[in-house]
């Protein structure tokens, strides 16, 4: 249930309030049990008790590229792990702040990233549930005097326990707009990210300068932002890479005198204006698929499972992209 009024934002929290990192049992119902002063515990073992490091593994094999972020989230996992290991052995270990900003282009993983974020801080017992709830402005902001706090309100509910993700972010403040109501979702979050820090992480994303942007025009929210995370544009390898993977998911795979092609195919796309990574590789084999089939029903006659299976060059070249 949730009550308040104006900007205000309350949750009644079920049961005594969990403890958190800095008590014997955390959100995530992980027990941590004290070591002697003069004891060793080893890291590696203490990571493996955690059960978090498949989760980074996971993160590897799924997403192509992006070291940067990879070594980032590695760093807030090791944090979190050593803040683990301080607490046993009876050390100050206050709550890291966790609210995050993830920056960078459009289909570059920040929604992908942002999972694995909920598993790992929900597997270290700093959220009680393994939750991403995923909005935009418009699930924020209403349209009319008196309509944006309960949608804000409503979403924080949905999301309590868990994390936060709101897509391109910046889009909640439009100063040019005097009848906006941005700033009223914004007060509540900024309430919100303060008083419910142990049951939820808000992570913010959008273009990067962008986000610099709307930080200069809300300082509050800057201000809350412990980790800020940059995503880099994927380049052709990657790219090449990321439409393999995607082409094998759906059984595709290219045939050799296709591979050229596809390359070429990956280099003119990515030089299109509002090119976004791999959501628009994922759309073009979608359409390269199309053009697959089309190119099957109407030679007619039977096929076999390598016809059905190989993408060739014909259904690339035959794409709108190679006629400029």
């Amino acid at each position: 249930m949730v009550s308040g009024t104006g900007s205000g934002f309350s949750m009644p929290r079920p049961g005594p309030a969990p403890a958190g990192p800095t008590g014997d049992e955390t959100a995530g119902a992980v027990i941590v049990e004290r070591v002697a002063d003069g004891a060793r515990v080893d890291i590696a073992t203490a990571r493996a008790e955690l059960g978090v490091e498949h989760v980074l593994d996971e993160l590897d094999e799924t997403l192509v590229g992006l070291a940067p972020v990879k070594g980032r989230l590695r760093q807030i996992e090791a944090l979190l792990v050593v803040d683990r290991l301080r607490h046993r052995f009876g050390l100050p270990s206050p709550r890291p702040n966790l609210h995050m900003c993830f920056a960078g282009p459009p289909g570059t993983g920040k929604t992908t990233v942002a999972t694995k974020m909920a598993q790992i801080l929900h597997t270290l017992g700093y959220l009680p549930a393994d939750r991403l709830v995923t909005v935009s402005r418009e699930d924020l902001v209403g349209q009319y005097v008196g309509h944006t706090a309960p949608k804000t309100k409503d979403v924080l509910k949905r999301a309590m326990g868990g994390v936060l993700f709101i897509d391109e972010a910046y889009a909640l403040h439009r100063p040019e707009n005097e009848r906006d109501y941005g700033q009223e979702s914004i007060e509540i979050l900024l309430q919100v990210m303060e008083e419910q820090r142990d049951r939820l992480v808000v992570i913010l994303a959008g273009y990067g300068d962008r986000m610099d942007a709307f930080f200069a025009r809300n300082p509050g929210l800057r201000s809350r932002i412990a980790h800020h995370v940059d995503f880099p544009e994927f380049d052709v390898d990657e790219l090449v890479e990321i439409g393999r993977r995607m082409m094998a998911e759906q059984g595709l795979q290219l045939s050799p005198d296709a591979e050229a092609v596809f390359r070429e195919y990956v280099e003119r796309r990515r030089a299109q204006p509002h090119f976004a990574n791999a959501r628009s590789i994922r759309n073009g084999i979608e359409r390269t698929r199309l053009r697959h089939a089309s190119r099957l029903v109407e030679g007619g006659g039977s096929v076999d499972r390598a016809a059905l299976s190989s993408i060739v060059p014909a259904d690339l070249l035959t794409s709108s992209i190679f006629d400029a």
